[in-house]
This record gives structure tokens, C-alpha cells and sequence, in this order.
């Protein structure tokens, strides 16, 4: 006999009886989830089969594929719940007066717990009223077994437990009219004595749950989200109308561990699966992208032996708004990224129980990196600060394991806007750190906080680094986000010539050059009137940057905002990506200049067209064929008329959709026209001020299936979106009079991303 076989048997055995067989209704299940395909498990007592309800089985914008099935089970296979849309429902379900649940997990993320409530595992309950019973996970891992009797509703908990992310448990719920108990991993965690005899009130009307709650709070929308959702792998679940001993509970336990030991789940198992993504209409190939679910500005970047890194706003259980952790990529040149794991995650105590919101990266006194971050605690008032955490390992070259210090760094100062004051922004210069926090000031408008320090640990407050006229520019706002503070070249005196680039609240990036008054701590602009970068409307935004150490340049990172219009992240499954990373500098009239890094050219596959000095007619002869939506275009025009002219993309046979970049000489604007983009959303026209002064119109366009990035000249861009109805929305043509003249015209297909995780360095 197998070892599988007979410790299969030896779990069976322990819920023998006469009520094992078929009962009308059903009160005992068992679940092995021992599928490697399908969206229906087996239920194994009734011999039954129940749908796995998720997300892409019935997909829309990708092709259709099945729940997530695992090799790296206890016993054979195990299910992976996405966090979001993955659960098994259940009918025809009435408990036993005695009940003991039984079920191996490996979560892999924890929930804010909206409403105080569970994520479930397995419901059946009706919270309102006091019946039936749940047995979920909480907040840093906390879980509990909870049912009612219809006049009161017990609580088990496990509160200095916590169940480990991405590792086995095993959790066992028993109760009988005497009592009720909890066990992880074969030992009785927590148990309550009744005084009087307990009768199990059954939630009939609510169905038998498995992954998501009964009566779960909602994200509301267009489509609402369903929070208290169970996220990662489960296996073996057992329901039993039956009390187990705690010796029984035990034996149960160890009979699934013919070895004596829980098995380990490498880490691509239980991960967030990119792959899935494959075929996916609209999700960028070669732009950086979480792996899967939401993601939100990038930030923290910075290169330390021999990589560069940068981490991202990210939440692990879908693609919504909600318990922010730091996801982290890694990579050889800023453009080919490999994901890591999660680098830092909310956790229980006083630090950073609600939220780890943006920051940034920079060095300490030994030269080893410093993440520092917004640490979000609802307990206090205000509920941000900031805090700061270090590698585990400075060997290993991928970082994967991050300490946090364990008391915060900095706090908001008097005077400023209250429970505003987030998104650090720390540099260097001489012997001392700098550190800018974005906040607002009453009656003044948005600012950033500026610290300074001796040693990157222990800050001291200076002063607002600068304030702008928000009466005046009613844009920049009562509050900044996302302060970026780098040095973009030199006056003709030798002096430094900085950008200071900032968020003001639901707007777009907005950006000032200047010099830093180091005597007083301030920053004094060029220019008074801020100044945009981008036209696409809250398409560019997010920002972040460092100096690159390898090159000296200055470089600005972004989130590029999903616009799903018409469309719903849940369906999609994904929510916003990074923009392309920019370098920028100035030219000899200390204008900013800026585009893509150079290495994004090592995307570049095969070069589809080449040409010089052709009419409007003969080029769009030659473009006739060239046909795409993952492309680079490089086109400068010279037209010497008043009429607009530019560059057609995404267009369809019949030009029912299309997207159009232009420049208008009479009005001196840059912009693009999506009032045919897509048939799924309303679109409109976005554009910006923008003088050629005879110059030609130098266009450098980036598509990326829903992306398009444009810049023009190195002096405007425009971030947007094409969520093309028609998937043959894939020509490109010039446009404008006869007497357009193409000086130059190249097109390259783009390669992906070869997104893979990293593999951890085992510290020495």
C-alpha cells in the first residue's frame, strides 16, 4: 500500500459512520480539490460535482481558462483562491447539531477585515441573526470559528497564532451542545465550555460558502467587488456532523504526514499568476506590470549591487483599492523586470497595521539601502508617518526579505493639513539626507514637508520647502502627493538646476525647475506657473525617481491610470501599469527635456519599416501593410500650413476606430483625439500648449496593446489608453494636407517582457 493510500485511509477512517453515506439534505463533505483541470470539484461523500465560480472562466477580454489548480498539495492537488472571484457554493446544505470542520490553508495575503468580518473559508451564516457558523481568516493573520444559536453568536479566536503566509496549516474547528474548540496543526489553540446546552440555529437560507462570506461587505461600483474573501491555497476540507476529540484531531493531523512533516510550497505555486494573463487583449506586454491584481505608482527605485530595484503600491487580493502593501520588481537595465515577492506587508502592532503607502529609496552611512515608507495606523491620530525598513539579507542581490525598524522615523509637524502627510521622498547631498513629505497647509494649499538628518534614521523638521499660489493656480490644490525632488543639469554659473516634480490630489503631475537654497532649507523656482509634462489627463502620474549611479542621469518612474471606462478591473483582473522610465535634462534655454531611457530600445525586434523623405501619399503606401498594436513609431513630419496633421494608430479597415496625435501650427497644441478610440467608452479630445517655432514635428509613439505613449520633440508627452472594440483596430497612418512631408518614418515590433520571480540568495 501507498503511503498516499494509507494515510488516506487513516483520515477517512475518523469519519466513519452511519451518516457518512448520501444524506438528504447533506451534512457531511469532504473536498480534496485532486483536480488538474475543469472549473467543477468533486465532492467526495455525494459523489457530486459543484462549479468553482472565477473570474476568467467566462472571460472577456482574454481567452477563457480554469480555476488555478496546484500541484504542490498536502496530499495530491490543491485549489488556489485568487482573493477576488474564486469560491465554491454549496446547496442543499443543513449542519449536524455536532460539527467539526477540518482544512489544510497556505494563505497568501490578509485582508483589511471590512466590517469586522471574516475571510471566509468555509459559511454558512446569517450574521444578523445569529445562526449557522463560519470558520475564516482576519487581519495579520488572526482566524476564528464563530457560530450562533439564534440569540447569541460565539467567537473562538486565535489571535497569537497567526497562520504563516504561503506555508500549510492545518485548522480544525470542533462543536458540540457542550463546547466549541480550535486546533492548528493537531493542538487545541482555544476552547469555551457552554453552560447550557448549545443548539446549532442553521442558517437555511444562506448557501453553503467556500472562499467567500455569506454577507461580506462591498466595494461598491459599476461592478462591486465582494470583500472577506479567502486568498491562497487550500486543500483537503472536511465537514463533519461529527465532535472530534482532541486526540482524534490529532491523529487526524498527523495522518496526513506520513513523513512528519508539512510540505513546502515553492513560492511560484501559491504566487500570483502572470501567466494566466496570456492572450489578454489589453494588458501590456512590455511595460512593467504587477503580476496580477491592482498596483498604483511605482516608487522606491534605486540600483544596489549590480541591480536595479523598484517596489509599487500593490494590493494581493485583487484588483481594487485596499490594505496597500509594496510589491517589488528587479531588474538588470530599468526595462526587463522579474517580479520578486511582496516586500512589505501591513502587520499587527503600532508600525504599519493598515497600510504601507509610497515612499522612496536612498542609502545609509554603511551605503545599504533604506526603504522608507508611509505607515498607515488607524489607531492613531494622525494616521500617517513615516517609517523605514531594511534588507535581511544586503547579500542577497534581489532583496528579498525586508526588517522593518520598529518605531517610525517621522511624524507629522503642527500647522499642517491633518491626516495628510505621506509619500517621503529622501536624498543626499554633502553630509546630509533630505527627506520631502507630500501635505497641505490650511488656507496656503499643498506643500512638502522638508527634514533633514545626519544619519537617514533620526530626523529633524526644518520647514514647508515650498509654497506656490494655489489661489492663483487653483489646479496644484490643498494637498501634494508623491514630492520628487532631482537635479536635471546647470545654470551657466556651474550652479545646480533641480525639477521639482509633485501630485496634487486627483491631478496631474505638475513640475517647477529651480534651485535649492540650502542656507534656508527652500526651494526657489524659475518660474512661477507650474508646469505639466504630460496632456493625456490623469494618464501620467504617480511619480518617483533617483539618479541612476551608473550614468548620472535623472530618472522619473510613473503609474500610467487604467481609464477602464465601460470596462471593470474585475473582469479584467489587473488594474494600471508603470509608464516607461523617463531621463530628463535640460537644453540651452533651461527648458525641460525628457524621454524613454535609451535601454528601452532592447525591446526592439524586427524593424518593420524604414524610410526618408517621402510625400503623405508615399508613405501611407508603405505603411499600408505594416499593421500592430505592441509597436515602436518614430516619425518627424514638416508641414509648413496652418491645418493640423499628425499620426493615425489603432485604426481599424473602415476607421470606425482610431486614435489620432496631432499638432495644430495655428493653435500651437499638441494633443490626441479619441473620439473614435473605442466603441466600448466615451472618449474626447485631450491636448496641451505646445510652440514648434518652425521646428519639425518629431513624434515618438509607444504602443503597448491598451497603452499608448507619445512624446514629441522630448518637450510633451501624452499617456492614454486604446481599449479597441475591434481587434482588427491596428493601422497606422499620417495624416494631414498633401503637402506634409515625411523626413523620416520607422516602425519596430517590441518584444515582452520575459517576466519570471526571482529565486531568493540563501543568506551566508
Amino acid at each position: 500500500m501507498s503511503n498516499f493510500i494509507g494515510y488516506t485511509l487513516s483520515v477517512i477512517s475518523l469519519f466513519q459512520g452511519s451518516d457518512f453515506q448520501r444524506d438528504t439534505p447533506v451534512s457531511n463533505l469532504h473536498y480534496s480539490f485532486d483536480h488538474t483541470a475543469g472549473a467543477v470539484v468533486e465532492e467526495k461523500v455525494s459523489g457530486q460535482y459543484d462549479s468553482v465560480q472565477y473570474a476568467f472562466t467566462k472571460a472577456l477580454y482574454k481567452p477563457q481558462s480554469d480555476p488555478l489548480w496546484r500541484k504542490s498539495g498536502v496530499t495530491q492537488q490543491a485549489l488556489l483562491f485568487d482573493g477576488y472571484s474564486t469560491f465554491i457554493e454549496k446547496t442543499n446544505f443543513t449542519p449536524a447539531q455536532e460539527l467539526t470542520l477540518a482544512v489544510w490553508v497556505a494563505p497568501r495575503a490578509f485582508e483589511w477585515g471590512d466590517e469586522g468580518k471574516l475571510s471566509a473559508i468555509i459559511n454558512q451564516q446569517d450574521l444578523p441573526n445569529k445562526k449557522g457558523f463560519a470558520l475564516g481568516m482576519y487581519r495579520h493573520g488572526a482566524w476564528s470559528f464563530q457560530c450562533g444559536d439564534g440569540a447569541q453568536w460565539v467567537e473562538l479566536w486565535d489571535q497569537e497564532h497567526p497562520l504563516p503566509k504561503n506555508e500549510w496549516s492545518f485548522v480544525v474547528a470542533t462543536l458540540s451542545e457542550q463546547g466549541a474548540a480550535i486546533y492548528l496543526n493537531g493542538k487545541k489553540i482555544n476552547e469555551k465550555k457552554f453552560s447550557t446546552p448549545f443548539q446549532l440555529a442553521a442558517a437555511t437560507d444562506q448557501k453553503l460558502l467556500i472562499g467567500r462570506h455569506n454577507q461580506a461587505a462591498v466595494i461598491e461600483g459599476d461592478m462591486p467587488f465582494s470583500l472577506n474573501m479567502f486568498n491562497g491555497l487550500m486543500d483537503e476540507l472536511w465537514v463533519k456532523g461529527q465532535f472530534l476529540s482532541e486526540g482524534e484531531v490529532h491523529a487526524m493531523y498527523l495522518a496526513y504526514l506520513p513523513t512528519g512533516k508539512i510540505p513546502k510550497i515553492p513560492y511560484q505555486e501559491i504566487a500570483l499568476d502572470y501567466s494566466k494573463f496570456n492572450g489578454d487583449r489589453y494588458r501590456p506586454t512590455y511595460h512593467a506590470v504587477a503580476p496580477a491584481h491592482w498596483m498604483n505608482e511605482p516608487h522606491a527605485p534605486f540600483y544596489y549591487g549590480g541591480k536595479y530595484h523598484l517596489f509599487y503600491q500593490h494590493n494581493p487580493t485583487g484588483p481594487y483599492w485596499h490594505q496597500i502593501h509594496w510589491g517589488h520588481w528587479v531588474s538588470d537595465d530599468m526595462i526587463n523586470w522579474q517580479h520578486a515577492p511582496v516586500a512589505l506587508a501591513p502587520e499587527k502592532g503600532d508600525l504599519t497595521p493598515d497600510g504601507i503607502w509610497s515612499g522612496s529609496a536612498h542609502f545609509d552611512a554603511k551605503g545599504e539601502p533604506v526603504l522608507y515608507f508611509t505607515a498607515g495606523n488607524d489607531g492613531k491620530k494622525p494616521n500617517q508617518a513615516v517609517a523605514i525598513a531594511r534588507p535581511k539579507n544586503p547579500k542577497d542581490p534581489n532583496l528579498i526579505e525586508w526588517i522593518y525598524h520598529p518605531k517610525l522615523v517621522a511624524e507629522q509637524p503642527q500647522g499642517y493639513l491633518f491626516n495628510e502627510f505621506r509619500d517621503p521622498f529622501v536624498w543626499k547631498e554633502g553630509t546630509l539626507w533630505y527627506m520631502l513629505v507630500g501635505s497641505g497647509i490650511e488656507g496656503k494649499g499643498g506643500t512638502a514637508a522638508l527634514f533633514t538628518s545626519s544619519d537617514a534614521l533620526t530626523w529633524e523638521y526644518s520647514n514647508p520647502f515650498f509654497l506656490s499660489d494655489s489661489q492663483k493656480y487653483p489646479r496644484l490644490g490643498d494637498m501634494w502627493e508623491l514630492p520628487v525632488f532631482l537635479p536635471v543639469g546647470k545654470y551657466k554659473s556651474g550652479e545646480t538646476r533641480y525639477i521639482l516634480l509633485v501630485s496634487p490630489l486627483k491631478e496631474d503631475i505638475h513640475y517647477w525647475l529651480g534651485r535649492f537654497d540650502k542656507k534656508n532649507n527652500r526651494f526657489i523656482p524659475d518660474q512661477e506657473a507650474p508646469q505639466l509634462m504630460d496632456y493625456g489627463k490623469f494618464g501620467f502620474t504617480g511619480p518617483s525617481g533617483m539618479v541612476d549611479p551608473k550614468t548620472g542621469r535623472s530618472i522619473v518612474f510613473s503609474i500610467a491610470q487604467g481609464k477602464y471606462r465601460g470596462l471593470h478591473a474585475y473582469n479584467m483582473g489587473w488594474a494600471h501599469n508603470a509608464g516607461l522610465p523617463l531621463s530628463l535634462s535640460v537644453d540651452q534655454q533651461g527648458r525641460l527635456l525628457f524621454e524613454p531611457i535609451q535601454e528601452v530600445e532592447n525591446k526592439r525586434g524586427q524593424q518593420l519599416l524604414s524610410l526618408k523623405n517621402m510625400s503623405l501619399v508615399d508613405a501611407n503606401k508603405a505603411l499600408a501593410t505594416i499593421t500592430g498594436d505592441v509597436l515602436e513609431i518614430k516619425v518627424t513630419l514638416e508641414h509648413k500650413g496652418k491645418q493640423p496633421y499628425g499620426l493615425i494608430v489603432r485604426k481599424s479597415p473602415t476607421g470606425a476606430e482610431q486614435t489620432k496625435l496631432y499638432y495644430n501650427p495655428e493653435q500651437e497644441t499638441f494633443g490626441i483625439d479619441r473620439m473614435k478610440t473605442s466603441q466600448f467608452q466615451e472618449n474626447g479630445i485631450d491636448e496641451g500648449p505646445l510652440s514648434l517655432a518652425g521646428a519639425p514635428f518629431e513624434l515618438r509613439v509607444f504602443l503597448d496593446k491598451s497603452m499608448l505613449e507619445a512624446y514629441v520633440n522630448k518637450r510633451r508627452s501624452i499617456t492614454s489608453r486604446t481599449y479597441c472594440a475591434l481587434k482588427d483596430a491596428l493601422g497606422i497612418e499620417v495624416f494631414g494636407d498633401p503637402a506634409v512631408q515625411v523626413k523620416s518614418l520607422e516602425v519596430w515590433a517590441l518584444n515582452p517582457i520575459d517576466w519570471q520571480y526571482v529565486s531568493p540568495v540563501p543568506q551566508d
